[in-house]
């Protein structure tokens, strides 16, 4: 089957690379010629493990191309998607579209053939019926068929997620849509992946509702991890014991710093202007977000506390400045807030991240780069485990014991053990890791 991908980013590359994989011919188009350049030298523009590799083979069999002239891209194209990035519009939280209808007008003006036209970017409900206005008015010589197929992937996880997925979420208007859908993921039956044809307005809402979920169960478990520490529980533990409800589920509830990445922030604001404009509110969204901002300035007071009150002339060594690990992506990281209010407070921060350092250093002012884990603990009168990468959750704790000024080691990620650190000499704070003295009981009410 031919395919073409508008947009080379996250989503375009990835999705291309699935499809060659699947055995598809796959074209993916990108206005930015540099980044065509270096994808045609075998560059990737972006860190996802094992893309290189997998762009590499497909391109090497003929499966694969890039292009930077839409016209000559989408010949023959039995499918074209639109994987644009839709980032949140300044001003109003709306998703900015201009992108996805740029490359629709563009697509309404070279295609010389019917097709069927697929919005893979994340989209608000509404945007597929614009699309089908928008063809039918700009070409009503062809049949151009618009469907919806939301991508669910993971950074640092994105290729498994897409030839292992859990479910394939196809919104359509025809069985000329389903049957091209079908074909395109046909190879991924003996994964048994599950197609679930819907409404074109439902899949698009699936995808806002299903981020907008995973959100709330993070801002959920950190509120509980507040709790656990006035009260003396240990949020890992009551983690567990909720996650083990098979209605709840085990995943999204690692407490931490707060959410971040290229989707649950802008998609939890597109929904809820989405729900604006169709005048239902959206409570518990509403107020994820808003505790969500909150979360990340509470770890710098977390960080204040455990520095005895100030930092003001101290060196605070980071390791991690990613919103999560296998990733170089910085969007609405964390680290973005923790980082500026650590300054901000009087403290030298020097940093290390095994993928975002370079994406980091236009984001992040007055920060001292190291060239890895120990070298930026090293002289810290406070560390911080901002990131959990892999290579962090092993250090040799004698040798930074040594290496630092102070001792005093606030994780943010509870990947290390409370009683572990303080055999090796650390003063450990960890998050939602409740201590209280027998001397100290609850302030609960009497039973009577």
């Amino acid at each position: 089957m031919k395919i073409s991908i508008i947009g080379s980013g996250y989503v375009g590359l990835v999705s291309g690379a699935g499809f060659a994989e699947l055995g598809h011919e796959v074209v993916c188009i990108d206005k930015d010629r540099e980044k065509i350049a270096l994808l045609e030298q075998g560059q990737v523009p972006i860190y996802e493990p094992g893309l290189d590799e997998v762009l590499a083979r497909n391109v090497k069999a003929g499966r694969m191309r890039f292009s930077s002239e839409l016209s000559s891209a989408i010949v023959d194209a039995e499918l074209i998607f639109i994987a644009v990035g839709t980032p949140t519009r300044r001003g109003d939280g709306h998703a900015d579209l201009s992108y996805v209808f740029a490359a629709a007008e563009e697509i309404a003006q070279e295609l010389r053939h019917d097709c069927v036209v697929v919005t893979k970017s994340t989209v608000p409900v509404g945007t597929g019926d614009r699309l089908v206005r928008l063809f039918g008015e700009r070409r009503p010589d062809r049949r151009i068929d618009v469907a919806s197929n939301p991508e669910f992937l993971r950074e640092g996880s994105a290729l498994d997620d897409f030839l292992r997925p859990d479910r394939v979420v196809c919104g359509i208007r025809s069985d000329t849509a389903r049957e091209a859908l079908t074909r395109a993921y046909r190879p991924l039956r003996l994964n048994d992946p599950g197609l679930l044809f819907t409404g074109i307005e439902s899949a698009e809402l699936i995808k806002y509702a299903a981020n907008s979920f995973l959100a709330m169960k993070i801002t959920f478990i950190n509120e509980i991890a507040d709790l656990c520490e006035e009260v003396g529980a240990d949020v890992q533990t009551v983690a567990k014991g909720i996650g083990l409800d098979g209605r709840i589920g085990g995943k999204f509830l690692n407490a931490g710093p707060g959410y971040g990445g290229s989707c649950f922030p802008k998609d939890t604001l597109a929904l809820l202007r989405t729900a604006e404009m169709a005048e239902v509110p959206l409570r518990l969204v509403e107020t994820v977000v808003g505790v969500n901002e909150q979360r990340k300035r509470a770890m710098v007071r977390k960080v204040l506390k455990a520095a005895g009150g100030s930092l003001n002339g101290k060196t605070v060594g980071v390791l991690g400045v990613t919103f999560k690990p296998n990733t170089d992506d910085m969007r609405d990281s964390p680290s973005l807030v923790v980082i500026p209010s650590l300054v901000a407070e009087g403290a030298t921060v020097q940093a290390f991240d095994p993928e975002g350092m370079e994406n980091a250093r236009g984001m992040l002012d007055n920060v001292k780069w190291a060239t890895d884990a120990y070298a930026a603990l090293a002289g810290c009168d406070v560390g911080i485990l901002m990131t959990e990468w892999n290579e962090f959750r092993a250090l040799d704790l004698a040798r930074v014991g040594k290496s630092m000024k102070g001792r005093v080691f606030v994780d943010l990620r509870n990947v290390y053990d409370g009683d572990t650190m303080a055999a090796a000499g650390f003063v450990y704070v960890g998050v939602g890791k409740g201590v209280l003295s027998e001397t100290e009981p609850l302030p609960l009410a009497e039973v009577t």
